[in-house]
């Protein structure tokens, strides 16, 4: 079995890395030495940005931007084929998607919502991990790190839908860490809360009932509402060789919204 790989010679590979958590870890990696970075996402002008920005701030970084969409299992397979020719290696993977539905009561959720609301937001993590598992697994080691939310851990008004789905990826990476453990491959999932300065909450205060229950939570968050960056030197750690007796772990960043 491979030993924890150092950072300093590991490629990276992160869906949903064009904003948010996925561009601060990119940018917290590179600023940590790792050589390779690829992110992915479904916007072709936002990828092209955040990757020349990437690039301009770690010229020594080889940066790449796939398009795609890793909740639809060719998209899946094809972003860890072009990764792999890019690199020869992929030694993290980041899933850090994310869906675009605000909390709802479960009376209020059309039917017709609940099947594109999960599959929105839980296919990403799954379809990744199997994809890139045959090119860790052959590498004798890895580490895959899956954005969820406490949604997954606590029951909350408004998240029946949502939280089944973040539960599932909880379980999920528990389930893939016992797995995975004897090709020397790390599983762990990370389960913020409220997380400011991000596209995806910017667009869930424009709705009332979000507005409510994220007011509520940060009023909770006693030692400091989580911002992008908090989550990425996390992810960090959680990456490198420091962090090599740590699998099958969900851990939250929350400032204190809750203990779980």
């Amino acid at each position: 079995m491979a030993s924890a790989r150092a950072l300093e010679n590991s490629a990276v590979l992160i869906t949903g890395g064009t904003s948010g958590v996925g561009l601060a870890s990119a940018r917290r990696f590179a600023a940590a030495g790792v050589p390779q970075i690829a992110i992915v996402g479904r916007n072709a002008t936002r990828g092209a940005q955040a990757s020349a920005a990437l690039q301009a701030d770690h010229p020594a970084v080889d940066v790449v931007f796939i398009a795609g969409d890793a909740h639809v299992a060719s998209e899946a397979t094809r972003i860890v084929t072009a990764t792999q020719a890019r690199f020869g290696r992929i030694d993290v993977l980041l899933n850090s998607t994310v869906g675009p539905y605000p909390p709802a009561l479960l009376h209020n959720t059309s039917i017709d919502d609940i099947q594109p609301m999960l599959l929105a937001q839980i296919m990403g993590p799954l379809l990744m991990s199997r994809a890139v598992l045959p090119t860790m697994r052959a590498a004798g080691g890895g580490v895959i790190l899956n954005i969820s939310s406490d949604a997954g851990k606590l029951a909350t008004p408004g998240e029946a839908v949502i939280g089944a789905a973040m539960a599932g990826i909880v379980m999920f990476s528990r389930t893939l860490a016992i797995e995975a453990k004897r090709d020397g491959i790390r599983v762990n999932a990370l389960t913020p809360s409220l997380i400011e300065g991000t596209l995806t909450n910017d667009r869930m205060m424009q709705d009332p009932f979000a507005t409510k229950l994220f007011e509520k939570a940060r009023g909770a968050a006693n030692l400091g509402v989580v911002v992008p960056e908090d989550m990425a030197d996390l992810i960090v750690f959680l990456a490198s060789p420091q962090a090599a007796r740590i699998t099958g772990q969900a851990i939250s960043v929350n400032g204190g919204i809750s203990a779980a």
